[in-house]
C-alpha cells in the first residue's frame, strides 16, 4: 500500500520532547498490525473508532492513513454512515467535516 503521511508538526515535537512514550507508542502500533486483519480493514476499524469515539485529531489521522491505505472516499463515507445512528445527526455532521478536511487535502495534493 502507500507511504503513510508524515505526521502532524504537534505529533513529531511531543515525540522529540517524551522520546520514551513515542517509542511505546511505536510498540503499540507494531503490536495491533498483528493479526489476520489486513491493513485497509484495520485502517477503517480505526476510522470507526475515532469516529464513534468523536475524536477530532483522532479522525483526521485515521482518514489520512487510510487515504495513504488505499481506502475509497467511498468506503470513508460508508463507515460515516454506518455510525450515524449511533452518534445522532449533529455528532455525524461535525465528523462529516473532519473527514471532509482530510479528504479534500488529499485531492489536492493528487
Amino acid at each position: 500500500m502507500g507511504q503513510l503521511p508524515t505526521p502532524p508538526d504537534t505529533f513529531v515535537e511531543f515525540c522529540r520532547r517524551f522520546p520514551q512514550l513515542a517509542e511505546a507508542w511505536k510498540l503499540v502500533g507494531q503490536a495491533t498490525s498483528q493479526g489476520p486483519l489486513d491493513e485497509k480493514t484495520g485502517r477503517l476499524i480505526k476510522l470507526a473508532v475515532s469516529i464513534g469515539n468523536l475524536r477530532e485529531g483522532a479522525v483526521h489521522s485515521a482518514v489520512r492513513k487510510a487515504i495513504a491505505s488505499g481506502v475509497t472516499r467511498e468506503e470513508i463515507d460508508q463507515v460515516l454512515a454506518l455510525a450515524a445512528s449511533t452518534l445522532g445527526f449533529p455528532a455525524t455532521v461535525a465528523v462529516f467535516s473532519w473527514i471532509r478536511d482530510e479528504v479534500e487535502k488529499s485531492e489536492s495534493e493528487a
